[in-house]
């Protein structure tokens, strides 16, 4: 096993035992299921016929049930019980970590509801698409009544005394507690409420786009920016999915987005952002596969890296001094780089769908549904009130009510994979992206000069050292605070969004003037 501290692992004590090279390969082999049940799910995503459900749904409980098994099974507990207070090396006594985390957790739980809950939520995949394209949540309604009641179970074995929400959070994030989740979404509902406030209230007229863009030629740029971002198309490839996302390993990372004809700086940054996730995973340790060591350390940090790209590259400034000539070229427009970074950053309160909003009123979207979640889960909401609930709290958040709920409660995909606490994932991952970005940027020279001439090597390798190459090492707090120097904090992401958009809408309290 490598090591990245130059220790050398094999002198240790434990190193190389017979109980710890059996404790890796078994987690490798839950790890090899777990990584083909998620090329069953893409492929049910992108390319599977519409008829395959029965057979998928019924192929992914099993994948899901075996590799279960493996992990929870006797001789893994045997081999966790060995190497209780072994001395081990520091890499190898944080993969026996993670792994005692995965096992004591998923050995509560049932196999039979293991393998009722992975061919719930593929069952439900199909269920939500034709919901969301017919606009009718009541043909959604009893799939997720039937999800919730499997994750409130799964909740309830995991830790019959504990929130069950905040069980379900920390499969997302297992590192940082809840009540961070719940601190960082006030804090940045109390910065960003007013500033959004003022930018609604200011004369200032950002740059606006207007016209028909043909998904064609937005598929056409979309890969062109994945090239220039340094996408490596050996191990990855583009695709369209009713909802973009991006899933694999360091061996083969994919990545899918959506078009509208009327909006083509969506697609970009969909694709962009799904670019940051798939950096990251074709930048985990690939002589560490089917070890915590290769793996990602969780949601918060993936969210972070998928969110810097978006945002802090792809709606920089300097990106667009970088890439408006291509834009212009594949869409016959003649803009300036500072009108394309114009109107890829306005503000749109009105905004009704999360993955096209802007940076400020995104994180308002994330804040209500993290509240409709907490109280699906705790039983306090009926799923039948959801679109009420939701549109009333779209009024009160964003000052607008969808006129459907395919606009509305319908418009995301967790749900039907029952990904129930993994929202407030993204608003953590954005304050971070912006704590990295900031470390990044006093340690890298010029960073913004080498975006806009296309240099991105410095940055990759800066995340890389701090981030990507670490795996699950670290816990979230100690990667942090290595990569930045300090915990995770919401300052530099309300000072950027203070900075950049005061200057963009021309507000003396918040822009330097």
């Amino acid at each position: 096993m490598a090591s990245t501290d130059g220790s050398d692992p094999e002198a240790a004590d434990g190193s190389g035992s017979e109980a710890y090279d059996d404790l890796v390969e078994r987690y490798g082999r839950a790890t090899y299921l777990g990584d083909a049940n998620a090329v069953l799910s893409w492929d049910q995503e992108v390319m599977m016929p519409e008829g395959g459900t029965p057979a998928r749904s019924k192929q992914r409980g099993a994948v899901s049930a075996v590799a279960h098994d493996v992990l929870v099974g006797e001789e893994t507990a045997e081999a966790l019980d060995a190497l209780e207070g072994a001395d081990l090396a520091d890499e190898e006594a944080a993969v026996v970590r993670e792994i005692r985390r995965e096992h004591e957790r998923n050995v509560r739980v049932p196999t039979d509801l293991v393998e009722e809950i992975s061919t719930a939520t593929s069952e439900a995949h199909p269920i939500w698409q034709e919901a969301k394209e017919s606009d009718d949540f009541e043909a959604f309604a009893p799939t997720l009544d039937r999800l919730l009641d499997l994750k409130r179970r799964y909740a309830d074995h995991v830790d019959p005394d504990a929130d069950p929400y905040a069980t379900l959070f920390a499969d997302y994030e297992p590192h940082l507690d809840l009540s961070t989740a719940e601190d960082v979404l006030e804090e940045l509902r109390a910065g960003l409420v007013p500033l959004i406030e003022a930018i609604g209230d200011s004369a200032a007229e950002p740059y606006a786009l207007a016209g028909t863009f043909p998904e064609a030629d937005q598929l056409e740029l979309t890969r062109e920016a994945l090239e220039t971002l340094g996408y490596d198309f050996e191990r990855g490839r583009l695709d369209t999915a009713p909802h973009p996302f991006s899933t694999g390993t360091q061996f083969d990372a994919r990545v899918t987005t959506r078009f509208d004809e009327a909006e083509p700086f969506d697609s970009l940054a969909s694709t962009i952002h799904e670019f940051g996730h798939a950096n990251y995973t074709l930048g985990l340790p690939r002589g560490e596969y089917g070890s915590p060591l290769g793996e990602h350390r969780g949601l918060t940090v993936h969210e972070s890296q998928s969110r810097l790209f978006e945002n802090h590259v792809g709606r920089s400034e300097p990106f667009w001094k970088l890439f408006v000539d291509r834009f212009d070229d594949h869409h016959g427009t003649d803009l300036t780089p500072r009108q394309a970074y114009e109107a890829a950053n306005r503000v749109y309160d009105d905004n009704l769908i999360r993955v096209e909003a802007d940076e400020l009123t995104y994180h308002l979207h994330i804040v209500l549904r993290f509240e409709i979640e907490r109280d699906l889960v705790a039983g306090d909401l009926d799923v039948a009130e959801v679109p009420a609930v939701w549109n009333d709290r779209m009024e009160e958040y964003l000052g607008v009510r969808p006129d459907t709920d395919a606009e509305g409660c319908l418009q995301d995909i967790h749900w039907s994979h029952g990904s129930f606490g993994y929202f407030a994932t993204y608003s953590l991952g954005s304050v971070l992206a912006a704590q990295l970005y900031a470390a990044a940027e006093a340690e890298i020279d010029g960073l913004d000069e080498r975006i806009a001439t296309g240099e991105f090597g410095a940055l990759h390798e800066w995340l890389a050292e701090n981030v990507h190459e670490h795996g699950c090492r670290y816990r979230t707090d100690e990667l942090i605070e290595r990569a930045t120097g300090e915990p995770l904090t919401a300052e530099y992401f309300l000072e950027y969004a203070e900075r950049k958009f005061g200057e963009l809408y021309d507000l003396d309290r918040y822009g330097e003037h």
